[in-house]
Parts: structure tokens; sequence; C-alpha cells
């Protein structure tokens, strides 16, 4: 089975506090990040596709539609510190390719799709930020699309504690066993 890695929003405002980055989120961003960085190494060891879906917003927040209605303020803006991938955390090489996004789903305006259908992709790998948002959204919209789908609960944050667990709960109703942490991924990467 074809299987390619999302890495959705690993970006720097998921680490920044709420008043510079615009977007709430739980303690441990270093941790998970962390944890990220071995996924996506153990993955490029083995040549997996590696995909990196990055949120970005026109300064002139034409592109926001409905984002800003709830708990998050402007955020993600093109240029801004807290838009840029986390360092060492974006595409390398021909095997790894980038999808901006202007809205919380990975699938939502992009090439996403076609992109996934030319790399063959039958099952996702999906981690990354925040969990209640961009990742649950993405993971919603690729199990309407029939993909076998894995998140890994340790490799990114949510916008608190209890929306995190939530979310995981929730992605765990519609694909059971859905829900992994990084050791058993990278374990099962390495084993082939």
């Amino acid at each position: 089975m074809h299987t390619v890695l999302l890495a959705v929003g690993l970006q720097k405002d998921a680490g920044l506090p709420m008043d510079i980055g615009g977007i709430p989120h739980m303690e441990g961003f270093e941790e998970r990040a962390a944890n990220a960085t071995r996924v996506i190494g153990a993955a490029r060891r083995v040549r997996m596709p590696v995909v990196f879906c990055q949120e970005v917003h026109r300064r002139s927040r034409i592109d926001f539609g409905r984002e800003l209605d709830g708990a998050e303020g402007p955020h993600c803006l093109e240029g801004d510190l807290g838009t840029q991938l986390i360092d060492g955390l974006a595409p390398e090489g021909d095997n790894e390719h980038l999808i901006v996004q202007r809205r919380y789903s990975s699938f939502y305006g992009t090439d996403l799709e076609v992109l996934l259908r030319g790399l063959e992709a039958e099952r996702l790998v999906i981690l990354g930020s925040l969990t209640d948002v961009n990742i649950h959204y993405t993971f919603v919209d690729a199990h309407m699309r029939d993909y076998h789908l894995q998140v890994l609960s340790d490799c990114g944050v949510g916008s608190s504690e209890e929306a995190h667990a939530a979310s995981l709960k929730a992605m765990a109703y519609l694909q059971r066993d859905s829900v992994c942490k990084a050791d058993c991924l990278i374990k099962t990467i390495a084993q082939g």
C-alpha cells in the first residue's frame, strides 16, 4: 500500500504565544515538534514521500473567510515569522512537496488531491498542528476520499488539551486504530 506522510501546519506560530501568533494552543509544542522531526527523518531514510502543508494568508486578509469568527486572531500572514515552516521541516529533494493552503483543510482549494493521485497514495499518515483544526479537517476530507489514515497524536498540538483529545477521539471514531504515536510509526517504517 503506497503511503504518503502529510506534515500539516508545522509552522512557527504553533509555538508562539497567542498575542504574537494569533492562535491558542496547548503546552508541549517543542517536544511534539521534535517527535515530528524524528518521524520525518524516518520517512526520509526510506524515501517515503512527504507533503508539507503550510497555511498562508494574504496580508490584506481577503482570504480568511469565516476563520476569524472563532477564537483565532489573524494568523499565518505572508511574510510573518510565525508563518514559516519550523526550521528543518521543509521540503528537501524531489520526493518532498509543498502545498500552500488558505483554509484549514489541506484539500480545500489546493492541488493536494492531484499530487496524491500522482504519488499513487492509498494511505496517509498525518501529523502537525492544530489537532482540532487543520489536522482534523484534513483527516475528515481524506476520509471522505477513502484514504486509509493514521494520525500521530504526539507530533502536534491542539488549541487546548481537551480539544486535542476530543479531536483524536473523533478521528478514531471514523477509522478505528487510526491514532498512534511517533515511536510506533518509526518502528513500523524501520521494519519496512
